[in-house]
C-alpha cells in the first residue's frame, strides 16, 4: 500500500502562480514533455506566463514535434534563473534535471510531480504517485481535482504519455484504459498519436539495430538464475541516428526468452566512456515476481520502477558489466 496523494497539494501550488518554469527531464520522453506541455497549454488559458525546457539533448526528439503546446518549449538557455513556481515533472530526483538542476534554486516553490517510487522528494511541495502508471495520468487527476478541462490539445498530451509508459498498454494499471478512453473522446487520434511515438523510424534505425544486436550478450546465471541480457550502444552507432532510436533498443533487447532483466548501456555522444544505462525487468514464467531493477539501480547511483529503471555511469564496457553482475549477485562470466 502507499500513501494516499495529496493532490490538492499541487492544486493549490499552481492555483496561486504568478509565473511558471516546467521543466523535464533529460533526454525526455513523452511523458515528462506531454505532461509539461500538458500543464502549460492550461495555465497559460489561465493567462499564468508559462515554459517549458530540458537540459538536453539541444533539440527535442523529432517523434514529439507535434505535440500540441511547443510553442511553449525554450531551449535550456533561456530559464531565467528565478521564478514564482517550478515544476518538475516526471523527475526522480534533481539530478535529472541536468544542468536546470539550479533552477531550483531560484524558485519561491518548487513543485515536484511523479510517479517513480524511488523518486527523492527534492521539491517544497512533493506530489508522488507511486500507483501511476505514468506522470501524465497522475496530471490528469489534478487537472480533475482543479477543476480545469481537459480539452483536446491537452488531451494530446497526457494521451502521448500515457501509451508510451504502458508501452501501448502493455503495462496498464487499473484505471488506465479508462483514462485513456477518456482521452480519446475529446477526438484525437490515438492511432497516429501512437503510430508517432513509437513505430516510426527513419531507415537508419536499421543498420544500427543490426550492429547493436549483434554484440548482445546473455548471463543466465544472473540474479540468481533470473537471467541477464545486455548490449552496448556506443557513439560510432548513433551516427546520424536520432536519440528516440536510441531509447527504443531496450524494448528489442528486452523481449530474449531466457533472461528475465535486460540492461542497455548508452554511450553519451560528445564525452566517450559516459553512459546512460536502462534496465527492465519482467515476471518470471510461473508468475514470480520479477527482478526489484529499481533497487539496482538506486545501488547504482539512478533510479526508477520496479520493473524499469536506469542509472548512470563512467567507464570502460568490462568493469561496468562486472558492477551491474555484482549487484544482481552474479560475478562476472559465471
Amino acid at each position: 500500500m502507499t500513501e494516499p496523494v495529496d493532490l490538492g497539494a499541487a492544486v493549490a501550488v499552481l492555483d496561486n502562480a504568478q509565473s511558471v518554469t516546467v521543466l523535464c527531464h533529460v533526454q525526455p520522453d513523452a511523458d515528462t514533455i506531454g505532461s509539461g506541455l500538458a500543464l502549460a497549454q492550461v495555465l497559460h488559458r489561465r493567462g499564468v506566463p508559462v515554459r517549458v525546457s530540458f537540459a538536453e539533448p539541444a533539440e527535442l526528439p523529432a517523434s514529439m514535434r507535434s505535440l500540441p503546446g511547443i510553442e511553449f518549449l525554450v531551449p535550456a538557455g533561456a530559464v531565467p534563473a528565478t521564478v514564482d513556481v517550478l515544476v518538475a515533472v516526471d523527475c526522480g530526483s534533481a539530478g535529472r534535471l541536468g544542468s536546470l538542476r539550479d533552477r531550483l534554486d531560484g524558485a519561491r516553490t518548487t513543485l515536484v510531480l511523479d510517479h517513480h517510487r524511488s523518486n527523492t522528494r527534492f521539491g517544497m511541495v512533493n506530489v508522488i504517485d507511486e500507483s501511476a502508471e505514468s506522470t501524465a495520468g497522475l496530471v490528469a487527476r489534478i487537472l480533475d481535482a482543479w477543476g480545469e478541462p481537459i480539452d483536446r490539445g491537452v488531451a494530446h498530451c497526457l494521451y502521448a504519455g500515457l501509451v508510451t509508459d504502458t508501452g501501448s498498454f502493455k503495462w496498464a494499471r487499473p484505471g488506465s484504459h479508462a483514462l485513456a478512453e477518456r482521452l480519446l473522446a475529446t477526438g484525437i487520434d490515438g492511432a497516429t498519436i501512437t503510430r508517432t511515438l513509437m513505430d516510426t523510424h527513419p531507415f537508419g534505425w536499421l543498420p544500427m539495430l543490426s550492429r547493436v544486436l549483434a554484440t548482445a550478450q546473455l548471463e543466465r546465471t544472473a540474479a540468481g538464475g533470473a537471467g541477464l541480457v545486455y548490449v552496448f550502444v556506443r557513439q560510432a552507432d548513433v551516427n546520424g541516428v536520432r536519440s528516440e532510436e536510441v531509447e527504443s533498443v531496450v524494448d528489442i533487447v528486452r523481449t530474449t526468452a531466457e533472461a528475465q532483466i535486460a540492461a542497455v548501456f548508452k554511450e553519451s555522444r560528445t564525452e566517450s566512456g559516459h553512459w546512460t544505462v536502462s534496465l527492465r525487468s519482467h515476471d518470471a514464467a510461473d508468475g514470480t515476481p520479477g527482478v526489484d531493477v529499481a533497487g539496482v539501480a538506486a545501488a547504482l547511483g539512478g533510479g526508477g520502477h520496479r520493473y524499469a529503471a536506469g542509472y548512470s555511469a563512467t567507464g570502460a564496457p568490462e568493469p561496468l558489466i562486472a558492477a551491474l553482475l555484482a549487484e544482481l549477485g552474479s560475478p562476472a562470466g559465471a
